[in-house]
């Protein structure tokens, strides 16, 4: 990967393992309480998409900024693997032929390819709704209130003014010329919205001061532009076998991109300056902040 810090390509094998675990077990056959039969169809399509490797960067973040305030549980992967299983239902659904028509994710066929369309929808539908559920979980946090929180900022993360949202304005942004605040706004909420909730609900999964929860907040919407801007730049440099998905992709729909904007070496100096104020914030945090300064430049400097 590029990382070049050994704790960091340690953490991200072990988050990952965790969460491998974590969602298998969410997504076992047995019923839960409430719940008649859960159609095996439906759950292998479930776990096409969600237990097919990936950075695993969202709960890595959510881990990590906990981590920070010394909260080390497993409540704490339960809340990671709710974010994960709400963003792995963002991709089924991105990859369908009615939205970016991708026929590889991860280097393996997309959840529509490997299944069917209809299959594909309601595994995307199963594990927005299961992503709910295990926020919800009382191994989160002790404190209803705190899941009552955690499981309102997901919801607007993830829904019209987020994640969904942004989605909207990139699919109207083909083939349109987009001033840098709207291109700005639009990846903000397609793609930084979740980054800023990994690491907000960290915090709040920590006990963090009010202080330290507007700290870890900006901190997540920094590294989401980084993210997004390293995405556009490998979209449209890397090969399709590193990034195991089709490349070139952006250009081909006519989407508005930072990058188109302002050209590769621009994006990389700001990618340096995005980096410089995230490890500022996480400097702030002390020594413990170290950790996610790391991860920022993994962020920005990745190689797929």
């Amino acid at each position: 990967m590029g990382i070049g810090v050994a704790w960091l390509e340690e953490a991200l094998r072990d988050t990952a393992l965790k969460m491998e675990h974590t969602i298998t077990e969410a997504l076992s056959a047995e019923p839960r309480a409430g719940e008649r039969v859960r159609p095996e169809r439906l759950l292998a399509a479930m776990r096409h998409a969600t237990l097919n490797g990936g950075k695993r960067l969202r709960p890595l973040l959510v881990i990590e900024c906990a981590r920070a305030f010394g909260r080390q549980d497993p409540g704490v992967l339960v809340a990671a693997a709710a974010l994960e299983c709400l963003h792995s239902y963002s991709l089924v659904h991105d990859d369908l032929p009615a939205m970016d028509d991708d026929d590889l994710r991860r280097g393996l066929p997309t959840v529509h390819k490997a299944y069917d369309e209809a299959t594909a929808i309601l595994a995307g539908d199963s594990l927005l709704t299961l992503a709910f559920d295990l926020i919800a979980d009382p191994r989160v946090h002790d404190d209803p209130a705190v899941r009552l929180v955690l499981s309102r900022d997901l919801a607007r993360a993830a829904g019209v003014g987020g994640m969904a949202g942004g989605q909207m304005l990139d699919l109207q942004s083909e083939h349109r010329t987009l001033a840098e605040d709207e291109i700005r706004t639009l990846q903000a909420m397609k793609t930084g919205a979740l980054l800023r909730y990994a690491c907000e609900a960290g915090a709040r999964l920590g006990n963090a001061s009010d202080e330290d929860i507007v700290r870890l907040r900006r901190y997540g919407e920094v590294v989401g532009l980084a993210f997004q801007l390293a995405d556009d730049l490998l979209d449209l440099e890397a090969s399709p076998e590193v990034m195991g998905k089709a490349t070139g992709k952006d250009a081909e729909a006519g989407k508005a991109t930072l990058v188109s904007l302002y050209g590769p070496e621009r994006t990389r100096a700001i990618l340096a300056e995005l980096v410089a104020e995230a490890s500022g914030l996480a400097g702030e945090l002390g020594p413990v902040g170290q950790r996610l300064a790391d991860i920022a430049s993994f962020v920005a400097f990745r190689s797929h």
